[in-house]
């Protein structure tokens, strides 16, 4: 019979399965994750979107002291969940990689190669005795041959490509507005519009200001979206609910007509 001790090493071991197949550090790294403010990317028919809430917990923080979108390349950024010390070493992996890849081979990094070289060094990190898995998921996206992609790492180490996904907190919520509304035709504006709207399906208190917004296109451009163009999302995103509102009030009243009339 197993002693608590055994039992507790399970727990305790990065490198240990416990007996139903499980890292239970990794699984607690993911906790984190989850417990982070969200990160969205949208892959779009003209480029990728990323957007995060980056809401200040004081007052007194300055605003733009909340990283959570990062260029690696001029052709591909990311955005992060989690931890935040976690994540920016991850980020300067990631730039590092990318710039050995132009050094060595003199030409650009691809989006698939660069999320690959992220997550096998995230997963070294889950077999190896003294350290700690990373406790930050990464969206790393951008333009690769002319096409845009979307990969998402998370603690395990595991690379999976998403037409549209989130990291952190509010996953259900979000991912269900990203299911319902996402299409191939999507442009770069209509795009940036989805993750507004993703984002206030699991907060509609959500502002602006409260939303960091980049973007990359097919001319392998990064850009930080001003905050009057993330303010224009939002009044697009409130117009399109607010009709959506009127329409389902002016059938009701129909509905309520025609059951007086009979």
């Amino acid at each position: 019979m197993m002693g608590g001790n055994d039992q507790q090493a399970y727990d305790r071991g990065t490198s240990l399965f416990s007996p139903d197949g499980r890292i239970y550090q990794v699984e607690y790294a993911r906790e984190a994750v989850s417990r982070g403010a969200p990160s969205v990317g949208v892959r779009t028919a003209e480029g990728v979107v990323f957007l995060a809430m980056s809401r200040p917990s004081s007052t007194l923080m300055e605003a733009e002291s909340i990283e959570k979108l990062h260029k690696l390349d001029d052709h591909v950024g990311t955005a992060s969940a989690g931890h935040v010390a976690d994540a920016r070493k991850l980020i300067d992996f990631a730039r590092r990689q990318a710039q050995v890849n132009r050094l060595r081979y003199g030409e650009p990094v691809g989006v698939e190669t660069l999320s690959k070289y992220v997550t096998d060094h995230v997963q070294e990190n889950t077999q190896r005795g003294g350290t700690r898995p990373y406790g930050a998921a990464l969206l790393i996206g951008g333009i690769e041959n002319g096409e845009p992609r979307l990969f998402a790492a998370d603690p395990s180490g595991t690379p999976n490509e998403w037409k549209a996904t989130v990291i952190g907190g509010g996953r259900k919520a979000i991912q269900e507005r990203l299911e319902e509304a996402w299409t191939e035709r999507l442009t770069l504006t209509e795009g940036i519009e989805l993750g507004v709207s993703a984002l206030l399906a699991h907060d509609d208190e959500l502002t602006a200001a409260e939303v960091a917004v980049a973007t990359i296109t097919e001319a392998n451009d990064y850009r930080t979206v001003p905050e009057a163009d993330v303010s224009a999302a939002f009044d697009a995103v409130n117009g399109e609910e607010a009709d959506a509102d009127d329409t389902d009030d002016d059938e009701a009243g129909i509905d309520a007509d025609e059951t007086d009339e009979k």
